[in-house]
């Protein structure tokens, strides 16, 4: 295992991979893994020009971090994990193999987070709206509406008031 001295390639790798917001102990057992070097956290963040640490950074590497960032920020799209049906296949085979191992408390978060990825459907909120996605139009009677309604009704009661006050006799 050498250390410390990066090639080309493992440069280009590191560069690369600080642009993709990799964090820097994975890139420093990646380097360990793939190319057989022995290098530090703080060494691999002279290779970030947005840290102090790569302030000297040689513009060739800055110019690869710039357009490898833009370019990973613009593909979001590419990467599995970003999009929610894969998300939720990985959530749903997760749930599967809580189960099967008795671990209900895990499926249940599992679920729980599953119900939050599709969104709304963990809570009981529901939002109804009208035609064409609007506001939904509630007819209200006006106040003089509802006074005539109430005055028919009350009528109307008296009215039955007063026929069984009629109808009824008086006991003798």
């Amino acid at each position: 295992m050498r250390n410390g001295k990066l090639s080309e390639e493992a440069k280009t790798f590191v560069v690369q991979a600080l642009a993709c917001f990799d964090p820097l102990g994975v890139i420093v057992k990646t380097l360990q893994a793939d190319f057989d070097v022995s290098i530090t956290p703080q060494s691999v963040e002279a290779y970030d020009p947005n840290k102090r640490a790569g302030r000297n950074l040689a513009n060739k590497w800055r110019m690869l971090f710039e357009e490898t960032r833009k370019a990973f920020l613009e593909n979001t799209a590419e990467i599995g994990i970003a999009n929610r049906a894969v998300r939720l296949r990985a959530l749903n085979r997760m749930a599967d193999k809580a189960e099967t191992m008795g671990n209900m408390a895990l499926a249940a978060q599992l679920h729980e987070q599953a119900a939050k990825e599709v969104g709304e459907s963990y809570t009981n909120r529901r939002e109804l709206t009208g035609k064409d996605g609007g506001a939904i139009q509630v007819e209200r009677p006006s106040a003089a509406e509802i006074a005539q309604d109430i005055e028919s009704k009350l009528a109307g009661l008296a009215a039955r008031g007063s026929k069984k006050s009629v109808s009824e006799k008086p006991d003798t």
